[in-house]
């Protein structure tokens, strides 16, 4: 995911679209147990929405930026036993669809509720990865009667909540980050061998249909040229030009990952400028996160701030039973 390395695991802003495959090839099935609806949240927008289903109380995760509501596959089905769980493709990517805005926190946010009010979802818990967290905490100052809790996987920085004590995200994109190697024709050669190095570089494996919206299939069924997205540019603004958050009142999980992991590749790259420039980058970025840490302990009462050490940005991925585990602890701990 070329776009995704840009941000450095902070904002990841990667492409999509369906792919395309020959009338020769057999149309690739996604294995994850959901179903699909589109749900009209704006003129002429329909956002993919994807339910997992399960029983209890409703869950609905939000992506990073550029990802879809398919980065969630493997994980949103660990919570179905406790959770019923839907996952939103915001507009702009994936097969959602889009229409500019001039204020994207709040745009993003009346999506998130239309979606809320269509699927009639009486104060659901709200999920989300990074740059969703500005979402999570629009809809927070906007609509605090709409939610039970928010959950800030790798998400409460800056552009999530800012009241002049933390660190700005600004401050981190500064920062040069190393970039692993980048895929070869081998792991171009299928899908299948793309989710290779992509568990070789990270640590971890994206969901097949994930990748699939990031990249092109050539009419044999190989990877082509990785996707553009309309939504970028929206997102873009969003980071440039936040808007400011001093406040979360709603109950809050906030997971921070610190030191942050870069992946495996890090250590195994036989370049050691590499590896000393990745080393510089995480201890560069390691007091950066944990001053935006303390903003959020002491400016945010009632939340659960959890620090997972080495851990990747996408830290659902790299350290899902952590996440389970932490996530599980504090919904049982809500009021219904």
């Amino acid at each position: 995911m070329i776009q995704l390395r840009r941000l450095a695991g902070y904002l990841l802003l990667v492409l999509l679209a369906a792919p395309v495959l020959s009338q020769g090839t057999p149309a690739w099935k996604d294995p994850s147990p959901h179903i699909t609806r589109f749900i009209e949240v704006d003129r002429n927008v329909k956002l993919e929405v994807l339910d997992w289903g399960g029983s209890g109380r409703s869950l609905v995760l939000l992506a990073g930026g550029g990802n879809t509501a398919h980065v969630f596959d493997d994980f949103a089905p660990k919570l179905t036993d406790h959770y019923h769980v839907y996952g939103i493709t915001r507009r702009g990517f994936g097969a959602s669809g889009y229409s500019e805005t001039e204020d994207p926190a709040d745009r993003l946010a009346d999506d998130v509720l239309a979606v809320i009010d269509s699927l009639k979802l009486k104060r659901p818990i709200l999920v989300g990865h990074s740059i969703a967290g500005a979402e999570l905490s629009a809809v927070a100052n906007s609509h605090s009667d709409r939610v039970a809790g928010l959950i800030y996987l790798e998400a409460a920085y800056s552009y999530a909540f800012d009241n002049g004590k933390g660190s700005s995200i600004m401050a981190a994109q500064s920062l040069t980050a190393p970039q692993p190697p980048p895929p070869d024709a081998a792991d171009l050669a299928s899908f299948s061998a793309l989710g290779n190095y992509y568990e070789r570089v990270n640590g971890f494996r994206f969901p097949e249909a994930e990748i699939r919206q990031q990249w092109e299939a050539t009419p044999d069924g190989a990877v082509g040229k990785d996707r553009n997205a309309p939504g970028g540019a929206m997102l873009m603004s969003l980071i440039m030009h936040p808007k400011k958050f001093t406040d979360i009142p709603v109950p809050s999980l906030i997971i921070f990952a610190n030191p942050h992991s870069l992946g495996p590749w890090v250590d195994y790259t036989t370049d050691p400028s590499e590896r000393a420039a990745a080393k510089a980058y995480c201890a560069a970025l390691a007091p950066l996160t944990e001053k935006q840490e303390k903003a959020v302990r002491e400016g945010v009462p009632p939340s659960y701030v959890i620090t997972l050490p080495n851990s990747h940005h996408y830290v659902f991925l790299s350290n899902k039973a952590d996440v389970l585990r932490e996530m599980h602890a504090f919904l049982t701990a809500l009021p219904d």
